[in-house]
């Protein structure tokens, strides 16, 4: 195990907003940074980063706590793996104790990266050093234009056409045969283990982060059954829908320049990187999934497509391009001429010459389409009906209401026929959609308590709301002066000392806090945060955390004072007390009137209806206390 003081180096040394900023593209706003959730599908940021607080909540997915949280969740690492990245990425030592039981424990996942990296270094000796490799691989790197730097940046390799040279090595070496099949690396058969990749030149698959998760190979003889490429299966580290080649090597320079190019094989990332052009991935030759268009969209909203002449090529890509505007990005194409693709024309022309081609010959994705469509139709009338359609059909998708008006005018313009016809069809489709949709009934996650509740709804919500809202005050604000004798903290613990709280982690959380009063230490909000118990770190983030922000114009623009709740927190407290009890008491009373239809004898009803008329007094005490408050 990782030694605690070192822990504590790592989370003083790691910056929050640094570390999730290689993730997700970050916006100041206020004291927070705010993004688009890595988690989940959204168009309007609602991923928060505090790093006052050193904590992100996500309050689409719900996610939230500390970078380390942050790196088990969205890398799926294990909480040692999440330290070691961040000790690695901050040149911090890790000290550890291991006993012989950890030392035993073997982590697939990290068996699985540690294999792929032993296999890197391997295909890239096996590249400049083996007689094969250099007269081979190093050869058709050099041919296809590859300077050495590009070659050495991209760790490209070489794997000897050899049956079972790599896996006979790697064995030797201590790598384990079940993480050599897991990983694809080898491939087993009755025979035995043999090299997958034997006699190709090899491509290495990095994730975000910069590790290497898999790999392509390339077959260079010609006359070679097999097939042209082949990649690695998936693995619980590699999911091919999920992956873009070269995104970590792309992935500042896409955030810099607000636009990503979308190519589709290896070499054209690698040509147009070593130009200099380097806001470019590849998905591999596989159709574009919907994860790789929301991995893109954590870094921009603009896609451009840089497509090959090939027009059967062309038209099986518009589904992909559909989905884009789907995802509410912008997708704009540009088509090369005919036989070049982007790797062989930069080498033709240039980078300069390369760029001013993109620039002149950029298209929106939804007039290429028309123009594409029309040209195929020609003057058959069934197909330009047809063809209409399918462009509507794209149009729809484009959730801006904005940029549909736009799309509807120029198409409209572009076939010659009236905009009405197009919304027409537009609004249809939308109507199919919005009665599809309306079969799945949403009830949105609450995201607070309002002060302002009335008796009849605090009848009818959970106790948790009013036990969490406590701890949330407690966290908040526990610390401040709720009045001359007592802060928040002491004041919620004497007027809550006769209420029992049934949540679990509530129940954890007031205790300990309590603990930390009766040892006149202040209220630490970091305990809870970064608390062993998930349950516990993820409830004392989301109560850390709001998804909105007062905008600063407010009072500015419209002469509005909106009260915020530290100045005005006496409210906020005495509200939460009464909710609270308000809502044990009721279920006292609800015991009670069960017990009074069962009661068998007359003095034992007459007790027990003296019993509802004491409480109910103080419900009525309560209730008036409850509106005196939320009246001030």
């Amino acid at each position: 195990m990782i030694k605690p003081q070192t822990i504590d180096q790592i989370m003083q040394a790691a910056d929050i907003v640094e570390v999730i900023g290689d993730f997700v593209t970050l916006k100041k706003r206020g004291a927070n940074y705010v993004g688009l959730s890595p988690f989940a599908n959204e168009k309007t940021p609602s991923f928060t980063v505090s790093p006052t607080k050193n904590i992100f909540k996500d309050f689409s997915s719900g996610k939230g706590g500390s970078v380390v949280t942050f790196l088990m969740e969205h890398e799926k690492y294990s909480y040692p793996e999440a330290l070691r990245w961040l000790a690695q990425k901050y040149n911090i030592e890790i000290e550890e104790d291991l006993s012989p039981e950890n030392i035993q424990e073997n982590d697939d996942r990290e068996s699985l990266y540690l294999l792929n990296e032993y296999a890197r270094k391997q295909f890239a000796a096996q590249l400049f050093e083996h007689p094969d490799g250099k007269l081979i691989g190093l050869s058709y790197f050099k041919e296809r234009g590859f300077r050495e730097d590009t070659v050495q940046k991209f760790s490209l390799g070489f794997c000897l056409d050899v049956w079972d040279g790599f896996t006979q090595k790697a064995l030797k070496d201590g790598y384990k045969e079940q993480f050599l099949e897991q990983s694809g690396l080898s491939v087993k058969t009755e025979k035995g283990l043999f090299d997958r990749f034997r006699g190709r030149v090899m491509f290495p698959i990095h994730n975000l982060t910069g590790r290497v998760i898999g790999f392509g190979g390339r077959i260079l003889k010609s006359d070679a059954k097999a097939a042209k490429y082949v990649n690695s299966p998936e693995s619980i580290i590699y999911h091919k829908s999920q992956t873009l080649y070269g995104i970590f090597f792309a992935k500042n320079k896409i955030r810099d320049q607000n636009e990503c190019m979308l190519v589709e094989g290896y070499t054209d990332v690698i040509s147009l990187h070593q130009s200099g052009i380097e806001n470019v991935v590849a998905s591999s030759g596989t159709s574009l999934t919907t994860e790789q268009i929301r991995l893109i969209g954590r870094f921009t909203q603009n896609i451009t497509i840089l497509f090959d002449g090939d027009p059967a090529g062309i038209k099986a890509s518009l589904r992909g391009m559909d989905m884009i505007l789907e995802e509410g990005l912008n997708v704009k194409i540009v088509l090369f001429p005919q036989g070049e693709d982007p790797d062989s024309y930069i080498q033709k022309v240039g980078a300069s010459a390369f760029t001013e081609y993109i620039i002149a010959n950029k298209k929106d994705f939804i007039l290429f389409k028309t123009n594409l469509l029309l040209e195929e139709a020609k003057n058959d009338p069934l197909k330009r009906a047809e063809m209409i359609r399918d462009i509507v059909e794209s149009i729809a998708k484009i959730p801006d209401s904005i940029k549909t008006s736009v799309f509807v005018a120029e198409t409209s313009r572009i076939l010659g026929m009236e905009e009405r016809v197009l919304l027409s069809e537009l609004n249809k489709l939308k109507l199919r959609k919005v009665k599809s949709e309306a079969k799945t009934e949403i009830h949105p996650e609450a995201l607070g308590i309002e002060n302002a509740i009335p008796e009849q709804e605090i009848a009818i919500a959970s106790d948790d709301a009013f036990e969490i809202e406590i701890i949330r005050l407690l966290l908040q604000y526990g610390n401040i002066q709720f009045d001359e004798e007592n802060s928040v903290a002491s004041y919620l613990f004497t007027e809550l000392a006769d209420v029992s709280f049934e949540h679990p982690e509530v129940k954890i959380m007031f205790a300990r806090l309590q603990e930390q009063l009766a040892q006149n230490e202040l209220i630490n909000e970091h305990e809870f945060t970064m608390h062993s118990n998930q349950n516990i770190s993820h409830l004392a983030v989301t109560l850390l955390t709001t998804p909105y922000t007062l905008s600063e114009n407010w009072f500015s623009m419209h002469q509005i004072l909106v009260a915020k709740e530290p100045e005005d927190l006496s409210t906020a407290v005495l509200s939460a007390i009464y909710k609270l009890k308000l809502k044990k008491l009721m279920h006292l009373m609800k015991e009670n009137q069960e017990k009074m239809k069962l009661a068998k004898t007359e003095q034992e009803e007459d007790a027990l209806l003296k019993l509802h008329q004491h409480l109910n007094t103080i419900k009525i005490a309560l209730s008036n206390g409850l509106g005196a408050v939320v009246l001030k």
